[in-house]
């Protein structure tokens, strides 16, 4: 399952702090429903799910500062998909707990 980990920075806003962007961004996350699963960070959000939903919900990430008022958004976006072995959140971290049990 395809992992999508996206950071979407907000530029010329009347603010240095950016939790109003934030939280709009989580409520679009939560409005996608069950079709991906979400963990925010502090400094970007991991997003998994079928790719088409995944990338559709980055555009969403990526208007809404502007629709808060930003004038520029900038956004990083990676995706690690795997397609020879299943893979999720859990499992990435799973795996390296794992081997640090081994060591």
């Amino acid at each position: 399952m395809p992992i999508v980990e996206v950071t979407v920075i907000p530029v010329g806003t009347e603010s240095t702090s950016l939790s109003r962007y934030v939280a709009d961004m989580q409520r679009i996350l939560e409005q996608a429903g069950e079709s991906i699963r979400y963990q925010l960070t502090p400094m970007s959000t991991i997003i998994e799910g079928d790719l088409s939903d995944l990338l559709h919900v980055v555009r969403l990430l990526h208007e809404s500062p502007f629709a808060g008022g930003a004038n520029r958004v900038c956004t990083s976006v990676k995706i690690d998909d795997r397609r020879d072995h299943h893979s999720s959140m859990e499992q990435k971290m799973q795996s390296v707990a794992e081997r640090l049990r081994s060591s």
